[in-house]
Order: structure tokens, then sequence, then C-alpha cells
């Protein structure tokens, strides 16, 4: 890493201005919050680079721009949450490009199946989060759909933190719990349906990436990520989880 990021100590230094500047060029979604909000975000992010390791793989040089980048989308979630919901690790692994994960799947006979899957990041449940820098850095060319892997892999640490990811975050009561899983499950069985229909009879697909049709813990980091990079777009598609999603991240 470059200096600036090395010397990076308690307490915690500012950011650059030319620093936070390429951040917000580079990324619009963040550069459009409210002035309230980004100053916020700043003084959030130089918290979690204080807080947490970046390493590269695969002789990857993690850079300050990099660094910055990555951890004010990974706070953006938070932002009205607090830190601590990412006090469960440290590292934040960076590929240059997609990676290769090792998967297994037992069919309905009991046999284990082990196959390799290609994966743009990873969150692990009380470990590091891994990301393809390649996506990374293309996170302004997709916002037109929604995309972020940055926002979908930290989201997922949010939804780990009750236990194993099941789509919802922690909540404060049982109320407010049976009150998100209503809505999610209504939400995501209409994007199922679509992208079955999609799929199989050719109608239209849905907006956001059919991946979230996979599970309700993706379908939560899909529509997390839409909801953050083309607020516009989501509220017109998921009128329902845009009140939902704000009352839990940007709780008043």
């Amino acid at each position: 890493m470059l200096d600036w990021l090395q010397k990076l100590i308690n307490p915690p230094r500012a950011i650059p201005d030319a620093l936070w500047q390429l951040a917000l060029t580079d990324y619009p979604f963040l550069a459009n919050r409210p002035a309230a909000d980004k100053s916020c975000l700043r003084k959030l992010t130089v918290q979690f680079l204080a807080q947490k390791e970046f390493s590269g793989a695969n002789d990857l040089q993690v850079t300050d721009e990099m660094a910055v980048a990555i951890a004010a989308q990974a706070c953006l979630p938070v932002l009205n949450l607090g830190l601590n919901l990412y006090d469960d690790f440290k590292g934040i692994v960076v590929h240059p490009g997609a990676m290769l994960a090792r998967r297994s799947v037992i069919d309905l006979a009991g046999v284990n199946h082990f196959y390799k899957e290609e994966i743009a990041g990873e969150a692990m449940e009380g470990g590091p989060v891994t990301l393809s820098w390649q996506d990374v850095a293309a996170s302004n060319e997709n916002l037109a759909r929604g995309y972020n892997v940055v926002i979908h892999e930290f989201v997922h640490k949010l939804d780990m933190r009750d236990g194993t990811p099941n789509g919802c975050p922690p909540l404060p009561s049982r109320a407010a719990k049976v009150q998100w899983q209503a809505a999610m499950q209504t939400a995501y069985d209409t994007f199922r349906e679509r992208v079955v229909m999609a799929e199989r009879f050719g109608a239209e697909p849905p907006w956001l990436d059919a991946y979230g049709a996979t599970s309700p813990a993706e379908f939560f980091a899909v529509t997390s990520e839409a909801y953050f990079v083309n607020p516009n777009r989501f509220e017109l598609e998921f009128a329902g989880l845009k009140r939902l999603f704000d009352a839990f991240f940007n709780p008043k």
C-alpha cells in the first residue's frame, strides 16, 4: 500500500482530499448522497480503514485509492447503523479478477458432488471478505443494473450477524423480524416467479440479477445493492422494499 494508508494508526488520520474526491468521482452514487451523509461517510471510512486489514491476492498491490474506494462503499450500508456490525472480522482480501471457489452439493441419492464456481466476491461467516478488484472498479458501469459487489458482500456480513444468512439482518424486536420476513418473502416469491418465466418461457427478464432468486440471503444482498446505487429505479421496482429498507438502513 502507499504511504498514507501504511501510516494510518490510532488516532485515525483524515483521508486526503484528493483520495476522497477520487472515490466520489469514480463512484457517483457516493457523490450523490446529501452533504451531511458524505461528511459522516468520510469519517466512518477513516475508522473502517483503521480497524481493517487489506491484503492483495496473486501479487496484487492494494493501493490507497483501492482501499478508500472499497472502504467507502462498505461503510454505506452501516452509515446510520455503526461499524460495530462489522466487528466480527478484520481481513479484506482483494483479488485482481474473478475467483474460483470450491463448492459441494449433495444430490437426492446422498452423493456429495464437488465443483468450482466463478465468483466476484465472498463473505465468510466470522472470516474475511474477498473481492474482485476488476468488479469493484467496474461498478460505475453497472449502476443501471443496480449492481455493486462491495455492497453485496458487506450486506451478507450484516445478514450473518445473527447466524447463518437467511435474508434477515439483526432487528430490535420479534415483531420487526416478522414484518421484515413477510415483506421480503412476498417480494422474493414474486422475483423468483419472474425469473422462472423469463428463463423457461421467454418472458421479459426482471431488472435485477437473476442470482437474487437463488435464496433469500442472495435476494437481500442483490436488492440492497440496487437500493444504494440506483435508488430511483429501485423504488419503481420495489416500492414495498424501499419503505422496509429505509426503516432499517436509515433509522430515525
